[in-house]
């Protein structure tokens, strides 16, 4: 079992604060010492539009662990009234691995969210600790990735850039799917993407969806839109204006995308369980939310 360094104190007698993004680099390195990617574009948005907790190294350097906490609502619907807090970048360097500070810091954040439900995206290591802490299996996601090959077509549906006048309408849009009032978020993903599309009807917005940068692929979320021939056309909007691989977290009821998805070069990665505290499923409309943004950030 790994030990803390000699002479120092343990972690767990250590204060868990608020991070903020002065902490960006620090957030990164411990990404790194996981074997994670860096992600700091990611970090940068998630504590901005979030709140980030963590432990700072006893060594003096870094961080021990840290986590980010994202809050939205209320909204309309009798799971939606209290909000929902998305819990995501669970991490411990792995030298104080196994040894509860996860645990407490898992513990912390849920106490800060008082009575708000929470979700998070949890990977087959990561799900028995949150079992132990109350957290109930609701769902599944599948992460595919790849070149996106055009070899089988998208529909001909409509879609374009979204522009400043689109924004009263896709956050209406995203309430009523989402279920909940996500627009601190939202109002971000000019800044943070290099993608943002919209889908329409006779004038009217069907879905919306994005691609960030992260690493050397573009992540395709929030992906939200009226069917999947919708969710189809969107996302061959977006490879057609990248040259970077996708990489996108699909919920696994959406059979008929990620079939499409997989006959146009995109691999599956992984699966990640989708996980509840405190409501018996995610709020919203589930047959119109296709990907979310981040796996960290709901």
């Amino acid at each position: 079992m790994p030990t803390p360094l000699p002479d120092a104190p343990s972690p767990l007698s250590l204060p868990i604060r608020r991070l903020t993004l002065e902490d960006l680099t620090a957030c990164a390195d411990l990404s790194e010492n996981r074997g994670w990617p860096r992600e700091e574009h990611k970090w940068s948005l998630l504590l901005a539009a979030g709140t980030g907790y963590g432990i700072g190294d006893p060594s003096g350097k870094g961080l021990a662990t840290a986590c980010v906490l994202t809050s939205y609502g209320p909204g309309a619907g009798a799971h939606a009234r209290l909000g929902l807090g998305a819990i995501g970048m669970v991490l411990v360097a792995e030298r104080y691995a196994r040894q509860g500070i996860g645990r407490r810091l898992m513990r912390h954040a849920m106490a800060e969210a008082g009575h708000t439900p929470l979700t998070l995206h949890a990977t087959p290591a990561g799900r028995p600790l949150y079992e132990q802490l109350g957290f109930v299996v609701t769902g599944r996601a599948e992460m595919v990735q790849g070149r996106f090959t055009a070899v089988a077509a998208a529909p001909p549906v409509t879609t374009r850039p979204a522009t400043a006048e689109d924004l009263p309408a896709l956050l209406r849009l995203d309430a009523e799917v989402f279920g909940l009032d996500r627009t601190h978020v939202l109002t971000r993903l000019p800044a943070f993407t290099d993608q943002l599309r919209v889908a329409e009807d006779s004038g009217e917005i069907t879905g919306f969806a994005a691609a960030w940068p992260n690493m050397e692929t573009h992540v395709v979320g929030p992906l939200i839109a009226r069917d999947t021939a919708t969710a189809q056309a969107l996302v061959a909007s977006l490879a057609a204006h990248t040259d970077r691989p996708l990489r996108t977290d699909i919920d696994v009821r959406h059979e008929e995308l990620l079939a499409w998805l997989k006959a146009n070069g995109l691999d599956p990665i992984a699966f990640n369980a989708v996980m509840t505290y405190g409501v018996p499923g995610l709020p919203g409309d589930w047959t119109r939310r296709f990907a979310p943004l981040t796996v960290a950030a709901g």
